[in-house]
């Protein structure tokens, strides 16, 4: 187990706030962990990746392209496809990872009574603008998520690693198992091409109603983003905040040994780049199979949602190909996501506002159910770029993004500086 020096235990992940006593305030730049700061910066780009055709098509979509009612070959299937593989579920359970890291750096340890008092008015503040943002934005919020499990995460922050690890991975696979079982209950529902026809079919009809909601306006869009929103808040609060604990104890588990934190050996990351690899292959052959026009997926669909369950190995692969980079001579790349990743609150934020505002809210063009998963993923590019420039250029002259300093004052109670001295 490595030792964690005084620095490492004076940042945070989200917004990289810390407690130092006897007078809380943020830490300085200076304090903060840059590879956090990059992974961070990688997972909140590739999320607007995963979430951005919830934005522009029904929920429905997401789970079920075939369905949609858009063209099926060409650049809509590669994109979906690479959306799948490289990022669906890999950069949430990074973001998920090193939020259980910040829960450990922001509240100290479990007999800090100081630090455990800030931890929960940070919690709590953070659920308010979960709330905020899934009922008045976009209903895929994960803030809430994060706020529940937080809840439970501070009492494991003093664990050991090997205790973190193993229930951690506990919690994970026990959910994995669940999910794999609902996968192998479900194939064996459609036994036939017909019985999957059939199912798209009746599926694309409930996508075209939902389109023609939204279309209509802004208030009966808003009412669909609520029913939306519940459907995804209550097996959140009820079950998926138990592998997002589990997600978060692995997190600051692989931080306290090193792992997270950039300090593992270069053949650690490079063994666990290779099994990532290895696993994004044999997910893009299911993948493939899944996202084909006019192909019945049955047991492509199967395989994909049990490798697919491996996905947390990727996402260390992920930042093991991102360290590996630092280390040796591709830093100046890598880098570029640290001012990415300080702002990431500001950042995810801001993602959900502009997609709305093209895609739904009355003020922006309405182009609901009008862009392609081709030309989207143009879009999101676009944004990534934004976000790459913005946010170096913004740190130029300010401490913290504009919504980490808002949520910072709240969390302190009082005025902290935003402008660099």
């Amino acid at each position: 187990m490595f030792q964690m020096s005084t620095m490492d235990a004076t940042a945070t992940v989200v917004d990289d706030t810390a407690a130092p006593e006897p007078k809380s305030a943020p830490v300085s730049t200076a304090q903060r962990i840059e590879t956090l700061d990059m992974l961070r910066g990688f997972a909140v780009l590739g999320i607007l990746a995963v979430n951005a055709m919830s934005f522009v098509w029904p929920f429905g979509v997401e789970g079920s392209t075939n369905a949609a009612p858009f063209e099926q070959g060409g650049a809509n299937q590669i994109v979906t496809w690479a959306v799948n593989v490289l990022f669906h579920n890999k950069c949430r359970t990074l973001f998920s990872m090193l939020f259980g890291v910040s829960i450990f750096l922001v509240g100290g340890e479990f007999g800090d009574k100081a630090r455990g008092a800030l931890l929960r008015r940070r919690l709590f503040f953070l659920a308010i603008f979960g709330l905020i943002h899934g009922l008045a934005i976009w209903f895929g919020d994960i803030l809430l998520l994060y706020a529940w499990s937080g809840l439970f995460m501070m009492f494991a922050r003093s664990w050991s690693v090997k205790r973190l690890m193993w229930i951690g991975f506990g919690l994970v696979a026990a959910f994995s198992a669940l999910t794999i079982g609902m996968e192998v209950f479900g194939s064996l529902e459609v036994t036939s091409t017909s019985d999957w026809n059939k199912a798209v079919a009746e599926q694309r009809v409930g996508i075209l109603k939902t389109i023609e909601t939204v279309r209509s306006g802004w208030l009966p869009a808003m009412t669909e983003n609520l029913e939306n929103w519940v459907q995804l808040q209550m097996p959140s609060v009820l079950i998926y905040v138990f592998p997002t604990v589990g997600l978060m104890m692995l997190g600051l588990g692989l931080f306290k040994s090193g792992y997270l934190a950039g300090r593992a050996s270069d053949r650690t990351y490079a063994i666990m780049l290779a099994m990532g690899v290895a696993i994004g292959v044999v997910l893009g052959v299911f993948d493939w199979v899944v996202v084909e026009p006019g192909r019945s997926p049955t047991w492509a669909s199967l395989g994909s949602g049990i490798v697919g369950e491996l996905a947390p190995f990727m996402t260390l692969a992920w930042a093991a190909l991102l360290i590996l980079m630092t280390r040796h001579g591709l830093g100046f790349v890598s880098r570029r996501l640290v001012p990415v990743g300080r702002m990431a609150f500001t950042n995810y934020l801001s993602q959900s506002i502009i997609m709305a505002s093209l895609f739904y809210m009355p003020w922006g063009p309405h182009l609901y159910a009008r862009v392609d998963p081709g030309p989207l993923f143009a879009i999101v590019v676009g944004i990534w770029l934004l976000q790459l420039v913005w946010s170096p250029l913004w740190l130029s002259r300010f401490e913290m993004g504009p919504l980490e300093w808002v949520w910072r004052c709240l969390t302190y109670g009082r005025r902290v500086p935003l402008l660099k001295a």
